[in-house]
């Protein structure tokens, strides 16, 4: 069977190119990432699953459990993905269509690690070395990780900038076996 980043790919290109074309991008990610919260639930992925809930229960038990007034592209996007038996993509759907607004919008998403939490301040000013470093506005995603032991990992696409206390002891147990 094919991957669901594969299967999800065509669903996020059509709503990314309706949502381009009406320049609703920014209210479609939103909308988006409301369905895959619910699609991603247990108890929801049981529904989607169970060969007993007809279409027209699982719209209307999906519709209700998002709590948003969906347009109708939306609702009708919701009713395709049912009829295709590709509900439970939804996550998949919703991380790839991100991915296309960044790209359109020209941002990179940086994925920041930090031994210890970050303040704004030290926050914006690795926004703005990476900005320059790579020449594209910075989307920061900043997480806590205490295995770094100090310092910052940021991962950008598939380059990696280890400024951690962890890498740098790494790399001096590396020299000192060569």
């Amino acid at each position: 069977m094919a991957e669901a980043a594969t299967i999800a790919r065509p669903y996020a290109e059509a709503v990314f190119g309706l949502a381009d074309k009406t320049g609703s991008s920014g209210k479609w990610l939103e909308m988006l990432a409301a369905m895959a919260h619910v699609s991603g639930n247990p108890d929801m992925r049981a529904c989607i699953g169970n060969p007993n809930v007809g279409p027209k229960q699982l719209y209307d038990l999906f519709v209700a459990l998002c709590k948003v007034d969906f347009p109708a592209e939306a609702r009708n996007f919701v009713r395709v993905l049912i009829a295709n038996d590709r509900l439970a993509l939804l996550p998949q759907i919703h991380a790839q269509f991100a991915e296309l607004k960044n790209q359109h919008e020209g941002v990179l998403e940086a994925e920041i690690r930090s031994a210890f939490p970050l303040d704004n301040a030290q926050i914006n000013g690795l926004v703005a070395d990476i900005s320059r470093r790579f020449k594209r506005r910075v989307q920061p995603r900043v997480t806590l990780d205490k295995d770094l032991i100090g310092g910052v990992h940021v991962t950008v696409g598939d380059e990696v900038i280890d400024g951690s206390v962890r890498g740098k002891l790494e790399d001096m147990a590396t020299a000192l076996k060569s």
